[in-house]
């Protein structure tokens, strides 16, 4: 059997990571087994349509470098991949079903289902359903004669298309995930598969698409796990074989108290979009991962672990890695705290192994002023070791780019001294003249000279780094005075003497 898998999201707003994350396994699960990854667009609930949204989808695959072999842009020989562009062929098998006896048309006006479910709460029904019990109390193909049906249908009264459950009877199937799963129809809806606007729902056109697709297996959120039992009777009924099913475990807040949502996310201040998205109805900024400044291997390197892993300590894993050792099998029932803290660690990871070529691009694009490349480059190799975005080279380098107007008071009470200053002034005077100078060259005249009459190295580097730049601590002095020169390093030390007050 060859591997066909699909993401199907609904075009309603931004994609929530966990959306993501179900892409990305979708994606690893194909590439592992030499299958097919689809990205299907379900657009079939008009009212919850936004604009903008299906775009936004595909540029946050894009960038996660999750890539569709099939989709609305991709092509291929399944489509159409959007739902609302392949309506027609839903209403065919509604029918089909209706023929069989194993749906029926239903009448109901949304009064007269409200009247119903307050019928079974004072009768202390816990869960009020549309059921083979209820259904023979409703106004339905079941309780009215055909004749008054074509009368409703001529007449242009709404309808809407229902499954029709057996009143008890299992439904059996294996999760690759959760095992062995049981349900009695007892405790299910007969869900609406085909609504009075005549699109269908989410169930039916999930089940035609799916198999019109091929798809071999469904593995998605642990949201839909509930709906699974009406997919697999769909898929008898249908007298299609189904596909294999997994739910993944959800996303859970920090505290594991929840699942994760964007209030959450919110108030505890990170993002839980993948990009930046405006929502057009009240024109809010969610700030997205990739603007947040996430490296986007980074990104899927920790959310590929939410939920799921290998085994070892190993925990730095390339796509290629990730798609080799990827197993449903190996996906936790639980739900995966999400830790913002491992993000900015993994991110950390990833930027240190950037080359210092990659970073300075993106980081003289982050300055958006004039820097010379060469100077962009060293500035990101001194500092990549100490930040957790290229953001932070902004902040984190300030010193580089102008003169310290302000000097860390702790170690102006604890090490600008005398000796400090006569050691920094006979430094700048081997500094004079010269053009540029390296760290090497750099660390060797400072070490000569102090070897003069032995004073050791600790009295004086302090000092010398608070005259550079007005900080305590910092990446390598001696690529400072590289990245600098020593004319804007005797420039500074001058500044420094002529400006603190010594201590002794």
């Amino acid at each position: 059997m060859s591997v066909r898998v699909r993401f199907a999201p609904s075009p309603t707003g931004a994609l929530h990571i966990g959306g993501v994350r179900t892409a990305l396994y979708n994606y690893l699960f194909a590439k592992k087994h030499n299958g097919t990854f689809v990205l299907r667009i379900e657009d079939t609930d008009q009212n919850r349509f936004v604009d903008g949204a299906e775009s936004y989808i595909e540029n946050a695959l894009e960038w996660a470098g999750i890539s569709p072999d099939e989709g609305v842009k991709a092509g291929g020989g399944y489509g159409p991949y959007k739902q609302s562009e392949r309506k027609v062929r839903y209403k065919a098998f509604a029918d089909q079903l209706i023929a069989e006896d194993k749906a029926y048309i239903a009448f109901d006006t949304p009064e007269e289902l409200d009247a119903m479910r307050e019928r079974l709460k004072e009768a202390r029904v816990a869960n009020p359903q549309y059921n083979a019990i209820t259904r023979m109390q409703m106004r339905n193909s079941l309780t009215l004669s055909a004749e008054e049906v074509d009368n409703l249908i001529a007449e242009g009264h709404p309808y809407v298309v229902r499954i029709k459950l057996p009143r008890n009877e299992d439904v059996r199937f294996k999760d690759l995930v959760r095992g062995w799963v049981v349900v009695n129809t007892a405790t299910m809806d007969d869900k609406v598969l085909l609504k009075s606007d005549g699109m269908p729902t989410y169930h039916l056109a999930n089940i035609v698409d799916d198999h019109q697709m091929e798809i071999s297996h469904v593995i998605r959120g642990e949201e839909w796990l509930p709906s699974a039992p009406l997919h697999v009777m769909l898929y008898e009924y249908l007298g299609w074989e189904k596909p294999e099913f997994a739910h993944l475990p959800l996303l859970l807040k920090p505290d594991g108290n929840g699942k994760l949502s964007k209030r959450a996310a919110d108030k505890l201040g990170f993002p839980i979009f993948p990009l930046n998205w405006v929502d057009p109805a009240t024109n809010e900024l969610s700030k997205g991962f990739k603007e947040e400044g996430y490296l986007s291997d980074a990104f899927i390197n920790f959310l590929a672990l939410l939920g799921w892993n290998p085994g070892g300590e190993k925990e730095i894993f390339s796509m290629d890695e990730l798609i080799e050792l990827f197993s449903l099998e190996k996906i936790n029932k639980a739900g995966a705290k999400f830790d913002i803290e491992k993000a900015k660690w993994f991110n950390e990871q990833y930027l240190k192994s950037r080359s210092d070529e990659e970073l300075a691009s993106e980081f003289m694009t982050l300055l958006g002023e004039g820097i010379d490349e060469s100077k962009a480059i060293s500035i990101a190799g001194a500092l990549k070791e100490r930040v957790t975005f290229v953001k932070d080279m902004i902040v984190a380098g300030g010193f580089f780019f102008a003169t310290p107007e302000s000097y860390d008071e702790k170690t102006v009470r604890k090490k600008w001294n005398q000796l400090a200053v006569d050691k920094l002034t006979g430094f700048a005077s081997h500094l004079k003249g010269l053009e540029q100078i390296d760290r090497e060259e750099a660390r060797d005249v400072l070490m000569r000279y102090l070897a003069e009459d032995e004073t050791p190295l600790g009295r004086v580097m302090p000092a010398l780094r608070l005259a550079l730049t007005g900080q305590a601590g910092g990446p390598d002095l001696m690529a400072i005075i590289e990245i600098l020169g020593p004319a804007e390093v005797v420039s500074r030390i001058e500044r420094a003497i002529g400006t603190i007050t010594l201590n002794d």
